[in-house]
C-alpha cells in the first residue's frame, strides 16, 4: 500500500486520520486481497466500525473516485469500487516501505536528482518538488535533490509511472570529502520537524500497545477483532506516510535520541497483535457482504 501524503515544504503533523485517508488504508490492506474491489455497504460498515457515518464515508468515497484513486465497479452484483489501475504498483511498492522501511548504512552510495522544466510548465515543476518530497529526497540546492541509494528503485518507479523521468536526471554517487556530511544532512532535512511527527506517533500509540498487552488472554472473539480493526487501521493510517517523509538516513547522521527507531519498534509490536485480528474481522464483514450479495 501507499501514503498520498505530500508537500513541498516538508512534514506537516495530522494527529487524527482524515476519511479518506482511512478508506486508503482499508482498500491498502484488504481489498487486494479479495480481487481489488469492495462493496459500497462492506466500505461503510467497516468505517461505521471506527465511528465514521455513512455520510462521510460516502463524501469521502466521492472524492477519492474524484482523484483517480478508485473506479466504480460491481461487486457480487452490488455497487463497489476498486483501486484504480494507475495506482496498484504503487500500493504494492507502499508495502514494503510501510511495513519494511529500510535505514541506509554509512558508505552506502546516494542517489542524486535534478531537473529541468520549462517556465511555461511551472505547474509540472511544483508536482516534481512536491514527489521528491514525498519520496524523502532533501534539498542540497534548489536545483540538486539526495537521497539515500538504496530508494533507486522505487524511486525511478514513482516517477515513470506517472510520466515525470522526461524531466528528471538521476545519478548515484559517493561522498568522497569536503564539507562535513553530518552538519549537512540537518541542513538538506528538516530533521527536528520528522522527529516531531514520530514524537507525536509514539505519543498517541504507547498507551494503546500497554493496553492490549495487558488484555487478559487475548480472547479470540468478534468484539475483540473488531476493536482490533478499528485500532489496526488508525495505527497503519498515522504510520504509513512516515516511511515515506524519513529517507533512511544512517543512524549515525541523525540527532541522539531519535524518535524513529523507537516508533519503528512500537509500529512493529502493534502490528503483530493486532493484524491478525483485524484481518479477520475484514474478512468476516467481506464475506458477509458477498453471501448476503
Amino acid at each position: 500500500m501507499t501514503t498520498l501524503v505530500g508537500d513541498s515544504k516538508g512534514p506537516r503533523e495530522t494527529p487524527v486520520p482524515r476519511h479518506h485517508q482511512l478508506i486508503v488504508s482499508l482498500f491498502g490492506l484488504y481489498a487486494r486481497q479479495h480481487g481489488g474491489a469492495l462493496a459500497v455497504a462492506t466500505i461503510i460498515d467497516l468505517m461505521r466500525d471506527i465511528g465514521v457515518e455513512s455520510t462521510g464515508t460516502r463524501s469521502s468515497i466521492s472524492r477519492l473516485k474524484k482523484r483517480g484513486v478508485i473506479d466504480s465497479v460491481q461487486v457480487n452484483g452490488r455497487n463497489g469500487y476498486a483501486l484504480a489501475p494507475s495506482v496498484i504498483e504503487t500500493f504494492i511498492e507502499g508495502d514494503e516501505r510501510i511495513f519494511h522501511p529500510r535505514r541506509a548504512r554509512i558508505g552506502e552510495q546516494w542517489l542524486l536528482a535534478t531537473f529541468t522544466v520549462p517556465e511555461s510548465q511551472r505547474n509540472i515543476r511544483h508536482k516534481i518538488r512536491s514527489a521528491l518530497v514525498r519520496m524523502g529526497f532533501g534539498s542540497v540546492t534548489p536545483g540538486l535533490w539526495i537521497a539515500p541509494g538504496h530508494l533507486r528503485d522505487a524511486v525511478l518507479a514513482y516517477f515513470n509511472t506517472r510520466g515525470l523521468n522526461e524531466y528528471l536526471e538521476f545519478f548515484m554517487a559517493d561522498h568522497v570529502g569536503g564539507a562535513d556530511l553530518h552538519k549537512n544532512i540537518g541542513a538538506w532535512w528538516d530533521l527536528p520537524a520528522l522527529d516531531a511527527l514520530y514524537s507525536d506517533f509514539l505519543e498517541h500509540n504507547r498507551g494503546l500497545l500497554e493496553s492490549w498487552v495487558q488484555r487478559d488472554g487475548f480472547d479470540v472473539d468478534p468484539d475483540s477483532d473488531a476493536r482490533a480493526f478499528g485500532d489496526y487501521l488508525v495505527l497503519v493510517t498515522q504510520w504509513r506516510r512516515l516511511p515515506y517523509l524519513d529517507p533512511g538516513l544512517p543512524t549515525e547522521f541523525l540527532p541522539r535520541n531519535w524518535n524513529a527507531l523507537e516508533a519503528e519498534q512500537l509500529f512493529q509490536q502493534l502490528h503483530v497483535l493486532l493484524a491478525p485480528r483485524a484481518q479477520r474481522h475484514a474478512d468476516r464483514a467481506i464475506d458477509d457482504h458477498a453471501v448476503t450479495g
